[in-house]
Parts: C-alpha cells; structure tokens; sequence
C-alpha cells in the first residue's frame, strides 16, 4: 500500500513538487506539469506527453533531450486539465507546432482536445495523438477505443525522436501514429493497488490466482488464471501479443521488434530478468530479432503487483527512432548533449486576475447563496469520498472521491473569492467551473466544469435568478455533458442522473412549482436513477471491459450526481 502521503489530496502536487527538487538538470516546473529545463533548438515541433499520477516514470520523468519536451500531470489517475495542458505546452512550444500525446483513456481525450482547440484558436498549431497499444480492451475491429499502457514509451518516443530530426508537425505525427500502429501489450497482475489514504487495494485476487489483462488504473483484468511459474507468465505474455500481429506483419519470422518487459509496481528487477530470460527464448524461437529491450519500470501503477509486456514492430523508419539517444530522469539511451542545469524556480504563466464584471446586488445575494451550495456540494462529496473511491473501484480505477474532494474545494474556494471581489451569481458560478475542471482534472473534472458554467451563464449578473432560469441552466448543462462526453442514459454514467434531474426539475418548474419544490422533485428522481444504474452494464469509458463486476454496483459518477443534488436542495430550503 501507499504508505508515505501527507493529505491524499495533495499527494500529486507534493510528488511533483519533490520530483522537481530532484531533477532540476532536466525539468522545470510549471503550472500544470513539467518542460526541458533547457529549450529546444527554436522550429522544433513540442512533443508534449501526459496523463495522471501515480504511473512514475510516465509522464514527468521522459522529459528531456530525444524524449518529451513537457509532460503535463493530473492528479492520481486523472488527466490534467486543459488549462493544466495548455500551460505546458506554451511554454514547451519553440515555433514548430505542438503534438499532445497520451493514452486512450476519456479524462484524457477530452483534456487533450480541449487544450489543442484553445492552443490552435491562439494560433498554436496543434495535433493530438493518443496511444491504443492493450490488446485486451478492445477487439482487434475496434482498436481506436483500445487503452495506453506501456506502449506509450515507444510511440512517445518515436515522434520524439522524429522532432529531433528536424521533420515538421505532419512528419512528426505520422511518425506517432505509425509506431501506435505497430505497438501491442498484454499484462498481468497478481495484487491491484492501493491508491494514497486508502485502506484496501483496488481489486484482489485469491490467492494463488491472477488477473489477466489488467490496466495500469488499478482496473481489475478481464479474467483470471492460477499464477504460472515465471517462464508460463512468459509464455502467456508472449503467445499473446504473437497471435495479434499489426498489419503488415504477416509472419514474426525475420521480423524486428523494441521490447518492453514492464514492472507495474511491486514486481523487482530480478523477478523481471527471470521472466525475460523466457520471453527472449520465446521470441527468438519464433524468428523475432530483439532490438535495445527495456526490462524495469516504465509505466506503473503505485504498488500493483503485475507486469507487462509489450512489442513495437519495427521497420525501417521506426528502428533508427527507437534506437536514437535519449537522456531524461528516468530513461537514458545512447548519446545526447546533456541540458546544463535548470533553476529550480517555476515559470509563472497564471494570467492576472481579470476584473470582475460589474453586478448588481440582487446577483450579489445570488452569489452567496451558490456560494452556500457549492459549500454543501464539498462537504457531502468529503463526506462520501471513499465511498465514491469503493464504488469506482468496482470496475474502473477508484479515483473518483479524490477527483470530486479536490474538484469541489477548488470550485469552493474560488467562489468564495469571487464573491468576496463582489461577483455576481453567473461570475461566481463560472469561476467555481474553471477551478473544479482545473483542479480534478479526469473526465469528471470536465465535465462537472461544463455542468457548473452551463448554471452559471443561465443565472447571469443582472438578474434575480429564477425557477425558469436556474432549471434552462440545468438542461443546458444536461445537453452540454452528452455533447462532449458522448454518454446518453443507458450508459451507466452520470448522464443516467443528469437527464432526468433535468428533465424533472423542467417539468416540474413548467407546472408552476416553485423553485425549492421543483428542485426536491428532481432531487428524489436522481436518486432513484443512480439506484438504478446498479443494474445497468458500462457501455463507455474504463469500465467497460468489465460488465459483469459492475452489475449490481452504481455508477460513481451517478451516485456522487445524486448526492450533490440532494445537498443543494438543503440549501435551497434554507435561502
């Protein structure tokens, strides 16, 4: 288990933190993650990775010369936020175009692209390029919805690699998207893990058994097997990325091949040679020629026991990129000129306070009552975190009471401070958006961001809000999540709750109910669609894969939804 943390909370900030006081040679802090601490030669296309803590060394500790030029860092298992991204790209960005890189997961896709839509919109040229390497997410015919674990090293660092060379942006991305192409990894797990202020592990698995596919979230695997001996675990591993073979590769016969034998957590070094002892024996029986293999941690997962392996085709472009020198914290490869070193001080890229738009005191009176709910929101989602982390942990990744906790004291605080600055409701509500979407990042980061300013431009800072008004700003929030989430009810996702607490609380302002009564309405009707989600199926996102766990178990992002609305009702009875 995680067992050195201070507040669970902060555990991503302070490990960044540290990190940097260690590394100060390659990196330099910014706000949201990490860059070079010595720039690119300027026109070199910005390789900028990311993704959540808790995977050490990915993301933060590939950043330097023939590697990323910046890594963007979310909280533990949660992608950083557009904001966070955008930040660390700017200041990687040296004129040549930006590509955001990262693994197939829906927090990250939807951060990712927000933050290439703004940074081309500034006149960032921008692509985004996620890694699908898991063979055991999706099916062979759907491997654009396949997940990144370690297959992220390869395909980094093949465009990484191509951005040294000087190519352009196009060059560089199709250098990415054809290592992805030629990537493929299968793992295993004998123990999930234990996320920081957590007393139980993710998943478990009887003794004596393994998990078989896992994710590098703590997501528990597709199925389970007795532990092999070291050489069946190479078996296994190696049989099954042999019978998945990338197109254009017909026969593992005369073929190349990068390997990466991948320790998630608790798994040791000699442990790993043991088992790559077999995998070399295997592969060399099947004709396949090793190029520079990598055996040690690479992509973890705090203290999961398991490993993976994986194998990246190469051909005649993708050998010399993943044979090129490469000098970061935590990879090192050949010859590069070394960065002299950096200041430890961070680049200060916040933009200044705007002014607060003028309000009238009637959406003054406002502010403070969504100040109040905001405030009931934080402390029902402290209240419920690790019953929020339990439920996720079902069949995802446990993350979401971290996520919620940071989220809504962030959208807390910042009212606060808007209001204090003499905001009105619309301001107030916006400014709690930005700061739950940039704090908590991951998908619920996103898209509680999108729910709060979708309420927040319905209210305004003129007017008295109203039943009509705040129940528009509801539905618009409601149609807003579908739009970028893509979820619709059915999913088991929030969307299940969302919908018909919108669509409730429509009906019943419709009916001439007044707001405190209308809001109660839908409250009961977003509790009764949460309990519902228990016997529904994931049909998007992590835990898709694993149906059959979650049976029986409500969406996290449901449950937490209907809890929120609950709380607000509280404080609408009482203002």
């Amino acid at each position: 288990m995680t067992r050195l943390f201070n507040a669970p909370a902060a555990f991503a900030d302070e490990a960044l933190e540290g990190f940097v006081a260690a590394h100060r040679r390659w990196v330099r802090p910014v706000s949201g993650g990490v860059v070079r601490s010595a720039p690119a030669p300027r026109g070199q296309v910005a390789v900028v990775i990311g993704g959540g803590s808790g995977h050490y060394p990915a993301f933060s500790g590939l950043v330097g010369p023939g590697l990323a030029h910046g890594a963007a860092v979310g909280n533990v298992f949660a992608s950083p936020s557009a904001r966070q991204i955008r930040t660390v790209a700017e200041q990687a960005h040296t004129g040549g175009g930006v590509l955001l890189m990262f693994g197939n997961y829906a927090g990250d896709v939807l951060h990712f692209g927000q933050a290439a839509e703004q940074l081309n919109a500034a006149g960032i040229e921008t692509r985004c390029v996620s890694v699908t390497d898991d063979i055991s997410s999706a099916d062979r015919a759907d491997q654009d919805k396949r997940r990144g674990i370690a297959g992220d090293l390869p395909v980094f660092k093949a465009a990484a690699a191509a951005a040294e060379q000087g190519r352009d942006l196009d060059g560089v991305v199709a250098a990415a998207r054809h290592a992805n192409a030629r990537t493929r990894s299968f793992g295993i797990a004998f123990s999930g893990c234990t996320l920081p202020g957590a007393d139980h592990p993710l998943f478990t698995v009887a003794e004596g058994r393994m998990a078989v596919g896992l994710g590098i979230h703590g997501e528990p695997g597709i199925g389970e097997r007795e532990v092999p001996s070291a050489d069946g675990a190479a078996e296994l591993l190696v049989s099954s990325l042999l019978a998945e073979l990338p197109e254009g590769v017909t026969d593992p016969r005369g073929e190349r091949a990068a390997v990466i034998l991948n320790g998630l957590g608790t798994v040791k070094y000699e442990e790993l040679f043991v088992v790559y002892r077999r995998v070399a024996q295997l592969l060399a029986e099947a004709g396949v020629e090793v190029v520079d293999p990598e055996v040690g941690e690479l992509v973890t997962s705090f203290d999961m026991a398991g490993v993976s392996l994986t194998l990246c085709w190469l051909d005649e472009e993708l050998e010399p990129l993943w044979t090129a020198g490469a000098d970061t914290p935590a990879y090192r490869k050949g010859e590069v000129t070394a960065p002299a070193a950096g200041s430890a001080e961070e680049i200060r890229t916040d933009e200044p306070d705007a002014a607060v738009p003028a309000a009238t005191e009637v959406s003054r009176t406002a502010a403070a009552t969504a100040v109040a709910a905001l405030r009931a929101i934080k402390d029902t989602v402290d209240t419920h975190a690790e019953e929020l982390g339990r439920i996720d942990a079902v069949a995802g990744d446990g993350d979401h009471g971290i996520g919620m906790r940071r989220g809504s004291e962030a959208a807390h605080a910042a009212a606060v401070r808007a209001a204090e600055a003499g905001a009105g409701a619309g301001t107030a509500v916006g400014a709690a958006a930005d700061a739950w979407a940039d704090r908590a990042g991951g998908t619920s980061g996103a898209l509680w961001g999108v729910v709060l300013h979708a309420v927040g431009a319905a209210l305004g800072d003129t007017e008295a809000p109203t039943a009509g008004t705040v129940a528009d700003g509801v539905s618009e929030a409601s149609a807003a999540v579908r739009r970028l989430g893509g979820a619709e009810v059915g999913d088991k996702t929030m969307v299940d709750v969302l919908v018909p607490f919108a669509d409730t609380l429509a009906g019943a302002v419709a009916d001439g109910a007044a707001l405190t009564a209308a809001w109660d309405r839908a409250a009961t009707a977003a509790d009764d669609a949460a309990k519902a989600t228990a016997g529904l199926v994931p049909r998007i996102g992590r835990a898709r894969p694993h149906v059959e766990r979650s049976l029986g178990t409500p969406d996290a992002g449901a449950h937490s939804l209907a809890l929120i609305v609950r709380a607000v009702h509280g404080v609408l009875a009482t203002h």
